[in-house]
């Protein structure tokens, strides 16, 4: 799995994208396949995002999905349909193989991202891991979640940096932290650029964001050498049963990512002639 995300003849970026959570089939589906095409022009590697359930949510009558297998089901079908991988996020260790039979990369959310059990088990499906960092961890602590990951038979592993805390209620992204990582941990390093924009723990227990600023810290990510950008989109970010405030509205993901090409080109071009 590792090596599709190199698989770029220019050498693009690859990206993992989707809506925060399966909402119905039909919105899966229109999600993937306008990412497919724009994608697939721009020689960007695409894997499809989707949480099957969002465990984490703020408040108990919060949505949290349209029943697991449902929505694992949906996700095997825009794998199979669109010829793309596909990643979830689990949050416990006995949730690993059931996930693992449809998709292609497991996600370790932020909050999780120390937990052994998690992670061992995580690993030892044999699927892609992706470890997203803690929020209130360095970038060199993470080399220990990679090696609970390696030390459990699993090469196949990436880190996503969805910001770190600021106070109560924002976050920050210290650019300094991609570099770093790619450098110690050895891996992947993959830019989250619409949860980095996150205003969380507001008073209504329902998080808010910045997607104005979605532009500002992809180009940032891309500027600094990440492999890869993580994102989530929509097609109508204001009926989002989850992360509305922070998502990308799907027909703008083109514009954004002709831009980020743009810029990735320039860097290689750059990192060629020292």
């Amino acid at each position: 799995m590792t090596s599709y995300l190199s698989t770029s003849k220019t050498g693009n970026f690859f990206l993992l994208a989707g809506p925060c959570a399966i909402e119905s089939e039909d919105m899966a589906l229109q999600c993937a396949a306008v990412l497919k095409e724009v994608t697939a022009r721009l020689d960007i590697p695409l894997v499809f995002k989707g949480s099957y359930r969002k465990a984490n949510r703020s408040r108990l009558d919060s949505f949290t999905g349209i029943g697991d297998e449902k929505a694992l089901r949906i996700l095997a079908r825009v794998r199979e349909e669109f010829d793309v991988p596909v990643v979830t996020d689990i949050h416990e260790a006995h949730e690993a193989a059931m996930a693992a039979q449809y998709v292609d990369v497991l996600q370790i959310p932020a909050f999780l991202c120390r937990q052994t059990n998690l992670l061992v088990a995580a690993a030892k499906t044999g699927k892609m891991v992706n470890i997203k960092k803690g929020q209130f961890l360095s970038p060199s602590s993470m080399t220990h979640a990679v090696e609970k990951v390696r030390m459990s038979g699993n090469d196949q592993v990436s880190i996503t940096d969805r910001g770190t805390m600021f106070g109560y209620q924002d976050l920050l992204v210290d650019f300094r932290g991609i570099p770093l990582m790619k450098h110690e941990c050895n891996c992947p390093v993959i830019m989250d650029i619409t949860h980095s924009l996150q205003q969380p723990n507001q008073s209504s227990g329902v998080t808010g964001g910045r997607p104005a600023l979605i532009d500002t810290v992809a180009s940032a990510a891309i500027a600094v050498g990440a492999d890869g950008i993580f994102m989530e989109t929509h097609p109508d970010p204001s009926v989002a049963k989850s992360d509305g405030a922070n998502m990308l509205k799907l027909d703008r993901v083109e514009a954004l990512l002709q831009r980020l090409t743009r810029l990735r080109m320039a860097v290689l071009e750059n990192n060629n002639t020292k």
